[in-house]
């Protein structure tokens, strides 16, 4: 994924928006996800291009994260999906076909979760599979 370029922002960590040392755009957060989880074994990085699962990350070839709609998606256990969005999270994702997905989650971009955390949490889900 490659960033923008612009003044460095030490500490960011890809957490929720308007909080000092946070990135602000989605694709900037992305892309610190990225980088904290692409020297993980089995993790590849986005493969760009166009169609589904272009902005994904990958657990042996298994879609775990990704950006979508300036959204992070995550595929995490059915119930962690309802807490989440018990919590006023987000919603589960539905990939534009109108039907939510149980294991996929959209986070709100005005949540305060972090996106590291919560893409480490799918990378786990999707290794315990």
């Amino acid at each position: 994924m490659q960033r923008k370029t612009g003044p460095a922002q030490p500490g960011r960590d890809g957490s929720g928006p308007g909080r000092p040392g946070r990135a602000d755009q989605p694709e900037d957060r992305f892309a610190d996800v990225v980088d904290g989880l692409i020297g993980s074994p089995g993790v590849t990085p986005p493969r760009g291009g166009s169609g589904f699962g272009r902005s994904a990350l990958r657990w042996e070839g298994k879609i775990f994260a990704m950006l979508v709609r300036g959204r992070l998606v995550v595929k995490l256990p059915a119930a962690r999906v309802d807490a989440l969005t018990g919590n006023g999270d987000g919603v589960p994702f539905d990939a534009n076909k109108g039907t939510p997905m149980k294991e996929w989650f959209s986070l709100d971009p005005a949540s305060g979760l972090p996106w590291l955390p919560l893409a480490q949490e799918a990378l786990e889900f999707a290794r315990h599979r």
